[in-house]
């Protein structure tokens, strides 16, 4: 399944800040596998390992709070790198010292008043899997395109998104019930091939 719609995540990051030879950096996991992102009671996403590997080839940004005038670094530019390892989505970006905006940020993230990550992107492939109990339900993201990492104040996801997922759940529901419905008419009918 493909969504070509851009979404955010956001969930708690370790980030920390590091400096190394004149240079500042904030680094951390903007993504982590296996972690569940609640959309609503009873529906989750999770991120698959992989997911991000052909993404890491864009040329990608790395804002603060998905806000494109503040960009921090870029893939392009060499000032954001971005690796995808067993663990999920790292990245290390190198401070501007020049940047008011980019200094606040890091020394923010230094007193950890600012702790926190998303990204930007779209799914190109999925699978939704139901548990037990109606309303019981997880998509496990296996293919990004991504668009942009953040480091946040305030993890939230986008209504839009929650709604999207909403209406792709009741869909297929809808389309499962039928599918049941059609299997269901054609046993009564004795259409049923007898092996």
């Amino acid at each position: 399944m493909q969504r070509q719609m851009r979404q955010t995540r956001t969930a708690a990051g370790t980030f920390r800040t590091r400096e190394a030879e004149g240079q500042l950096y904030v680094e951390g996991y903007f993504a982590v596998f296996g972690a569940l992102y609640e959309m609503w009671p009873g529906a989750t996403e999770t991120i698959l390992p992989g997911a991000f590997r052909e993404a890491l080839n864009d040329d990608i940004r790395a804002l603060v709070d998905h806000d494109t005038r503040l960009v921090l670094g870029r893939t392009k530019a060499g000032t954001l790198e971005l690796k995808e390892d067993e663990k999920g989505l790292f990245g290390r970006i190198r401070i501007n010292q020049q940047d008011a905006d980019a200094m606040n940020l890091y020394h923010r993230v230094q007193r950890e008043d600012v702790d926190q990550c998303s990204f930007g992107f779209d799914i190109l492939d999925e699978e939704m899997v139901e548990g037990p109990g109606a309303g019981v339900v997880q998509w496990r993201i296996k293919k990004v395109k991504l668009y942009e990492v953040s480091v946040v104040t305030f993890p939230a996801y986008e209504q839009t998104s929650v709604q999207a997922r909403k209406k792709d759940y009741q869909q297929a529901r809808e389309r499962k019930l039928e599918q049941w419905r059609i299997g269901m008419k054609t046993k009564l009918k004795g259409e049923t091939e007898w092996h």
